[in-house]
């Protein structure tokens, strides 16, 4: 009997605890939801009493987008507030495409260039070429009109026309075209080849609509039309990312039905949700590497990080971005919408590479990276150790290649993009892409064309000089030092045409793109780079030593 009112007595008391704890939620709750009304109570006669009674009148959208932005501070930079007026930036984000005319420009001094035309391009169809000058459009001048402006003006809805007039480049000529808009749709897929005679390469751009099936459809046919491909790699360098769904349809082409990729888990507990493979995939046992680098985001790195996390490929590169939430769009009043951070995604080892801790702020508002300290490890299907919270690990790291000062100055003023211009002109034709090259002749003739031009700059060495004389002039230290600083300025004082021989190799390469981009456009550009890409190459070795390929997806890490 004393045993059961023992179990009685356990009884009301864990239903009393029960009882308080819902009530202590419930209260906590209902505190929270209190505070909010109270707040937006307060905010509402806050903003009524100052519009009716400060000395000048305040316009109410700006205040209001103030306010607003002060609230999306407290949040991560994907976090964002969508006005109806930037509804087709988002549109594109998602389905890549937009109305326009579908073409690159750039605004240098008074007037702005054609720098890139799109194949099959209402731009394209008109015969607008790279390196043409906008004169006028629909009567009106467009001489000193800021580039965004006229940028804007460019895009429209499919089917309006705009009337221009574009001036050549070389012979002043200038010819009107009237350019009807179209709906363009930037492929995600920008060029599908093979390198080293048998390796498949894919470069995609972004995870949009489709993009999916842009690359299941370019693996296929890879391998139809190269029965002895010995490997696939795929280009996920600077892609930002998109859609989550794409990413999975990627991954699915690569791995058998009913595999877990992605999984999603936030705030709201019914949205979590796990993402598998749904269809039949093209190739489980084709080599397949995956290159990133720190631009590389988002879908990209659920990519990246399924393959490496199931141990299909091998990723190659650089660390990518590390980011690791997820966004969904939310309807507003008066055509708005808000793009809110509604969870975080994890991959097949149950590992989120976000790499930016938004939820812990430092007194003065910034925020850290996660410390090395607190990565967690986890395991991939065959055992190999991996991070979480710093993007995705290279499983083969190749550093990245940085371009010379002189180089970066030749593209900036534009001579690089000029010379090509002149050089389209003088020849009709040229070879194939990928075979194209720049004799010592024409090099030299381009290094004629810079003797009258300004390219003056200052070498990274020469900057940390000015940034340390700077430094010590505020330490008072500059007067003892003076005559070791002439020296060292004077010995480290470079010459411009020593650094174009020094760097010609490099400066070669950039002309040989941009010129292969007049006759074969961003199809053409991509095949010659990629003779002497480090990445490409690297990854194409690994696939052709498939007993360096397997080591790389057993080892530990």
């Amino acid at each position: 009997m004393r045993a059961f009112f023992n179990r009685k007595k356990k009884l009301i008391t864990a239903l009393l605890l029960i009882i308080i704890a819902a009530g202590v939620f419930a209260f906590n709750e209902n505190d929270k939801y209190f505070q909010i009304a109270k707040n937006l109570d307060i905010f509402a006669a806050f903003y009524r009493e100052l519009n009716t009674y400060y000395v000048d009148d305040l316009p109410p959208e700006k205040i209001m987008h103030k306010g607003i932005e002060a609230m999306l501070e407290e949040t991560d930079p994907f976090t964002d507030f969508v006005s109806e007026e930037n509804l087709d930036d988002l549109k594109f984000m998602a389905t890549g495409k937009y109305g326009g005319v579908g073409a690159s420009i750039n605004t240098n001094g008074d007037w702005t260039t054609i720098t890139d035309v799109y194949e099959g391009s209402p731009m394209d169809k008109a015969g607008v070429k790279p390196g043409d000058i906008i004169v006028s459009m629909d009567g009106k001048s467009v001489k000193n009109v800021a580039q965004e402006e006229i940028s804007r003006q460019l895009k429209g809805a499919a089917g309006t026309s705009l009337d221009m007039v574009f001036r050549n480049p070389l012979t002043g000529v200038e010819t009107p075209r009237k350019i009807v808009r179209e709906e363009i749709n930037v492929k995600p897929v920008s060029y599908a080849g093979i390198v080293k005679n048998d390796i498949g390469y894919i470069k995609m751009t972004q995870f949009t609509e489709n993009s999916g099936a842009m690359v299941r459809k370019s693996v296929e046919q890879l391998k139809q039309s190269n029965p002895g491909l010995k490997g696939i790699i795929l280009d996920l360098r600077s892609n930002p990312g998109g859609l989550l769904d794409e990413a999975v349809i990627v991954a699915n082409i690569f791995v058998d039905k009913n595999r877990l990729i992605v999984s999603t888990r936030g705030k709201v507990k019914n949205w979590d949700r796990s993402y598998e493979t749904t269809d039949q995939p093209v190739d489980v046992h084709l080599p397949l590497t995956v290159l990133t680098n720190h631009s590389s985001a988002s879908a990209s790195e659920i990519v990246a990080g399924s393959m490496q996390d199931l141990d299909r490929g091998v990723v190659i590169g650089q660390r990518s971005y590390g980011k690791g939430l997820v966004q969904t769009t939310r309807q507003l009043p008066y055509n708005t919408k808000l793009k809110v951070t509604t969870a975080r995604y994890y991959t097949p080892s149950g590992r989120c590479i976000q790499a930016i801790d938004y939820s812990h702020r430092n007194d003065d508002g910034s925020v850290d990276y996660v410390p090395d300290s607190l990565r967690k490890s986890f395991t991939t299907a065959g055992g190999r150790a991996v991070k979480d919270g710093g993007g995705i690990e290279p499983d083969a790291k190749v550093d990245p290649s940085y371009i010379s000062q002189v180089a970066i100055t030749l593209l900036r003023k534009q001579f690089i993009f000029d010379y090509a211009t002149t050089y389209y002109y003088s020849h009709p034709k040229i070879t194939a892409p990928a075979a194209f090259s720049l004799s010592d002749a024409e090099f030299a003739d381009f290094e004629r064309y810079l003797e009258n031009k300004d390219y003056s700059y200052k070498t990274r060495s020469e900057e940390a000089l000015d940034s340390f004389k700077s430094t010590a002039r505020k330490e008072k230290y500059y007067d003892a030092i003076a005559n070791e600083l002439e020296t060292l300025e004077a010995k480290m004082k470079h010459d411009k045409k020593q650094d174009l021989l020094k760097n010609k190799t490099e400066i070669k390469r950039l002309l040989e793109e941009e010129i292969v981009n007049r006759y074969y456009l961003q199809k053409g550009r991509i095949a010659r780079s990629l003779e002497w890409d480090n990445e490409v190459n690297t990854a194409a070795d690994i696939l052709h030593n498939q007993a360096k390929y397997k080591q790389l997806l057993t080892i530990a890490r």
